[in-house]
């Protein structure tokens, strides 16, 4: 088996790790004793701590590392003759931590400050404890005297906090070693009133106890780390002997979960929750704010209760949501047992899932980036290969920070796509987004979904004017850093007709919607994977006239066609990877100066905003250049096209339901597939109006041209619309998912996806059936086939006429861009030169 998953345990043992949960370390002279690096036990309780399986193993491993006798008093020994940066760099190194986020409110003797750590890491970044913070205010000497109320300590907590944000990466709170996490996030002020006052008649220093202003300073937290998009780590599950264990449950926290208020607060379970991991397994799968981190539990488990924790985690929960940590604390030994047993219990875990045949070789592959690494780059909006967090919500008291803000950043590009493919922004200064924008967003003009390709203004029988104005709202979840530029974001928006509720023509919101349909009704997700085919141009002033020309003459997939764009084509791959955005494969295509960029498939809503961002990307960079990147289909009539072709796959519950089995087939599929397939089949030419939705996409739709003119479906059939697709490592019999290849860059991708899955759910409501694939070129049959609509007007025709997309859809949405269509083909039939501008504009 060791052989089988070599590449595994590679991908295990080498993966720069990000510690998302840690404490600080103390110098070698502290008090604390070294026997703690092994067991939370402390006094008596301590002294047996070197008799269980967790100390006798970690023992041999340190003692492994520092090359001496697998005795506590050998290594205490090393340690003293080394010196803290010695055995700190071993540490260290081996452990292999490019980033550590650090809880400092934990108070040891001689504590090294949070300064002192980036000697260790390239990024450390700090947690704030909401309960040390609430117990620094009401400790200080001023706090003190009756004229202090829950107000004032409110609004002096809430300054503080503030004061900090753009300092911090998280919050965390202890509440569990306090009341437990049966939190009510509606405690009354009187009640917190009169627990502060409880708390103030106590001796000083003290601990907050009173479950109900500790519940009403969790809530107060939740609301700040809302508006700051910060996320709150919470001690669940075992500790030392502080807590009550029966009160550390997660399922605990249900009433803070469903509280409207913080819905996007995200809420990371630590320690694994042990011995509740299936528990939090299931909040994890469940609520969409609900992350996991496993420090504490590896290494302080034995290695079956560490295995058996991990896998309890992944039973339910989304990979996505899985992070590493260490719980490092004190001792830099703990940092590296932390990351050393982490990786070889998740190498065990995701070997066996491939065993099982719950992942392949490959998804266990990239499982070890997420969890050791992405996961907590993202959440934590940390950017570790330049060495900086990304302090996006660095708003300080009431007031834009602008040394912490603009320093950094001085525009948020607002991205919207409209109805007829167009990439628009609204672009914010940094101070004014963080301190209104990203909450209140921007106002937009009710006309902006009427617009078309040629003309900035409504088209006749869209209903959308100038009288009337939405919100454009920031997600502040797709907030990205441009990596094209070293001063600017972006993120994408949603269109709300009053805030948090969704405007009926906003096309973010009717994938979203549809998508919804078939979770609820089928229990059924669509996965989606884009190819980008687009053309690099160079400009030629010829007498005066400009005029944009093939980049190169080559062939499909020449080598030097990529040699001769290589640079550009590095540039762009890295700019992606540092948006996470998958490149799959790469390569030159067969038109002239043409080249392809595949995406890897992702969650459907996910995939249309990453399409957005990746075309944002190959665009931007290649003007870096000096060159135009065009996406348009068809730019050259006497040359290839370029598509947007999308690869389509229906999961349930981690499983692709696509695919069919030895009971349940119909060439490849499962009769769900085959049904969700049928849909996109019978609706084909209706939804070409929302794929393929510009005249000039008609032009790209040939025969003879693997566009797909015919209306049939084939297996590995490049010449069908719709292909049944069998890559490596699926079984011969079956296929994975399918490809629609009349889809193109004019397409706005959200409304797109919404066409195509608004047909499969009607496939799937009637029980659709397929007809007889056509295994070779559909033109062979072109008597006997249906010619796919050969322009727009065909489409529109056919769209007109589709109740069922109407109806999932939205009728006034569908009717717009009819209306835009309608407008398209008018246009351009009168002025056929004016396909030559639309290059520059898609």
């Amino acid at each position: 088996m060791e052989a089988r998953y070599a590449a595994l345990r590679r991908a295990t043992e080498e993966v720069a790790a990000v510690d998302a949960h840690a404490h600080n370390l103390v110098e070698l002279g502290s008090a604390f004793p070294f026997l703690r690096c092994f067991s939370e036990a402390e006094g008596d309780a301590l002294a047996l701590a070197p008799h269980s399986l967790s100390f006798k193993r970690s023992l041999r491993d340190i003692a492994g590392l520092y090359n001496c006798e697998a005795s506590l008093e050998k290594v205490e020994e090393f340690r003293r003759a080394e010196g803290l940066k010695s055995i700190s760099s071993k540490c260290f190194q081996a452990a292999n931590i490019s980033a550590i986020l650090i809880d400092d409110g934990i108070t040891f003797d001689k504590m090294l400050d949070l300064e002192s750590h980036k000697a260790f890491a390239p990024v450390v970044g700090r947690v704030l404890r909401i309960e040390r913070l609430a117990e620094t205010i009401i400790n200080d000497e001023s706090f003190s005297g009756s004229r202090w109320t829950l107000d004032s300590f409110t609004e002096s907590y809430v300054a503080k906090l503030k004061s900090v944000s753009n300092q911090i990466v998280a919050l965390k709170s202890i509440a569990a070693y306090r009341s437990g996490l049966e939190i009510n996030p509606n405690v009354s002020k009187t009640d917190a009133e009169d627990g502060l006052r409880k708390e103030l008649t106590g001796p000083r220093p003290f601990r907050i106890t009173n479950k109900n202003l500790i519940d009403y300073l969790f809530a107060c937290s939740l609301e700040i780390a809302v508006s700051f998009n910060l996320p709150v780590q919470i001690h669940t599950g075992f500790g030392d002997k502080d807590l009550d264990l029966r009160k550390c449950n997660p399922l605990h926290l249900r009433a803070v979960l469903e509280d409207e208020r913080f819905a996007k607060c995200q809420l990371v379970l630590l320690h694994a929750s042990y011995p509740f991991s299936k528990e939090a397994s299931y909040l994890a799968s469940v609520y969409s704010q609900v992350y996991l981190d496993f420090g504490l539990a590896i290494p302080k488990l034995s290695l079956h209760g560490m295995t058996s924790s991990v896998k309890e985690l992944l039973e339910l929960a989304p990979i996505k949501k899985v992070m590493f940590s260490t719980d490092g604390y004190a001792f830099p030994e703990t940092y590296y047992l932390g990351a050393k047993r982490a990786r070889d219990v998740v190498y065990r875990v995701l070997a066996a899932a491939c065993e099982d045949g719950d992942l392949s070789i490959q998804e266990a592959i990239e499982a070890v980036e997420d969890i050791f690494r992405t996961n907590a780059l993202h959440l934590y909006k940390l950017n570790v290969a330049n060495g900086s967090i990304n302090h996006g919500t660095t708003i300080a008291g009431d007031s834009v920070s602008l040394s912490s803000v603009e320093e950094n950043v001085l525009f948020v590009r607002i991205i919207w796509i409209d109805a007829s493919g167009q990439h628009r922004c609204r672009v914010v200064p940094a101070g004014r987004f963080y301190e209104v924008t990203r909450n209140k967003g921007v106002g937009l003009t009710f006309a902006v979904m009427g617009m078309t390709s040629f003309c900035d203004g409504p088209a006749d029988g869209t209903n959308l004017t100038g009288v009337g104005e939405i919100r454009l709202v920031p997600d502040m979840p797709t907030l990205l850093r441009l990596p094209w530029s070293t001063c600017e974001e972006m993120v994408m928006a949603d269109m709300q007709i009053r805030p948090g509720e969704a405007w009926e023509y906003c096309p973010r919101n009717a994938l979203r919607k549809v998508t919804k349909v078939l979770l609820d009704e089928f229990n059924v997700t669509m996965m989606a994977g884009f190819e980008n085919e687009f053309f690099l141009r160079r400009k030629l002033v010829s007498d005066g006239v400009e005029q944009w020309v093939p980049y190169d003459n080559t062939n499909y997939c020449s080598t030097s066609a990529f040699d001769g764009a290589s640079s550009i084509l590095q540039e762009i791959y890295s700019s992606l990877k540092a948006s996470d955005i998958v490149v799959e494969q790469l390569h030159a295509e067969a038109g002239k100066g043409q080249f392809e960029i595949a995406l890897k498939y992702i969650l459907c809503t996910l995939a249309a905003d990453k399409l957005i961002y990746a075309r944002e990307t190959i665009k931007s960079v290649a003007r870096k250049h000096g060159l135009l990147a065009t996406f348009l289909p068809k730019p050259d009539l006497n040359d290839i096209g370029s598509g947007s072709h999308v690869h389509l796959s229906l999961w349930e519950n981690d499983q692709n339901v696509f695919m069919g089995s030895s009971k349940d087939n119909f060439h490849g599929m499962s009769k769900t597939g085959e049904q969700f397939l049928a849909g996109v089949y019978y609706h084909l030419s209706s939804i070409l109006a929302f794929t393929a939705p510009h005249p000039n996409s008609y032009d790209r739709i040939q025969p003879n041209t693997w566009s797909g003119a015919y209306l049939c479906w084939g297996k590995e059939n490049r010449e069908a619309p719709l292909r049944t697709a069998c890559p490596p490592g699926v079984p011969l019999d079956l296929v994975s998912n399918f490809e629609i290849k009349s889809f193109d860059a004019c397409a706005n991708p959200h409304l797109g996806l919404a066409a195509i899955v608004a047909a499969g759910i009607d496939g799937l409501r009637r029980g659709l059936k397929l007809p007889e694939p056509i295994e070779s070129n559909p033109a062979d049959y072109a008597s006997k086939l249906q010619r796919l609509p050969q322009n727009l007007q065909e489409s529109v025709e056919s769209l007109s006429a589709d109740k069922v997309l109407h109806e999932l859809i939205g009728d006034k949405l569908v009717t717009a861009a009819i209306a835009i269509r309608k407008a398209e083909i008018d246009h351009y039939a009168k002025n056929p030169g004016a396909f030559n501008d639309l290059i520059h504009l898609y």
